[in-house]
């Protein structure tokens, strides 16, 4: 291309305005952050992903809720292990109640509903960090592009005035490097939006297996725990209290 200086396209950016330096320094600062995020992503959403779908299939062959729970724990970064902690904390809270059974039954059951449901969140949350950067460069990048495009442009016209001359060698340098920056802006923003969409189908394939993990953790909850009256202090005919051991 003869209007670009010699040298090349590094020759034609170092030529560039301030304006369009700064804008192509930031762009590149958002690419390389974006591609951190995606690689890291790729491989703990790949991981937890794995964990969950295998933590699942634990807990439905599971013989209790106890030996599937204690199988789980055996790998403490597994997402369903945090969950499965919290509600069995909850739970063992709950039992020491002086409450009725019948109410203690309700009592647990809307309990572990809710902090099934605090825990599943909280772990979506924790997966998706950093994601909304990823979003940030889908949408900003090519602004932040077009930006310096503008700018660049801005300048040949510009050169054009002082040139008084409309002729293409004057403008035709100061529009490359302008193009430059909206193609580059397209560069961070494509794959940018890809990968989110992408890790945004892994997260809600990852947020099904853990509220499913949640469902089964209260059906066996709902089968497994005896919710009987106490002996009394002084015995009476009272049937123990048998709540299976969570």
């Amino acid at each position: 291309m003869d209007f670009l200086p010699q040298g090349g396209i590094f020759a034609m950016l170092g030529s560039a305005s301030i304006v369009v330096k700064v804008v192509l320094c930031l762009l590149a600062g958002m690419s390389l952050w974006s591609w951190t995020i995606i690689f890291w992503k790729l491989i703990s959403l790949g991981k937890a992903r794995s964990l969950v779908l295998k933590g699942n299939q634990i807990m439905e062959d599971a013989d209790s809720l106890s030996s599937g729970l204690t199988a789980i724990n055996k790998t403490k970064s597994s997402p369903l292990n945090r969950i499965g902690a919290a509600a069995v904390k909850e739970y063992r809270i709950l039992e020491k109640s002086a409450v009725s059974p019948s109410h203690k039954r309700r009592l647990i059951k809307d309990t572990l509903r809710r902090i099934l449901r605090q825990r599943v969140s909280s772990e979506m949350k924790r997966l998706s960090t950093s994601l909304s950067f990823l979003a940030t460069c889908a949408n900003g990048a090519p602004f932040i592009g077009l930006f310096g495009t503008v700018w660049g442009i801005m300048n040949s016209f510009h050169a054009i005035g002082t040139a008084k001359s409309a002729a293409l060698s004057a403008v035709a340098p100061g529009i490359s490097e302008a193009l430059v920056a909206t193609a580059i802006g397209l560069v961070v923003a494509i794959p940018a939006t890809i990968s989110y969409n992408f890790f945004l189908g892994v997260l809600g394939g990852i947020e099904t297996e853990m509220v499913n993990f949640a469902g089964v953790f209260l059906n066996r909850v709902e089968r497994e725990v005896s919710w009987v009256e106490p002996a009394s202090k002084h015995g009476g005919d009272s049937e123990d209290d048998s709540s299976a051991e969570v």
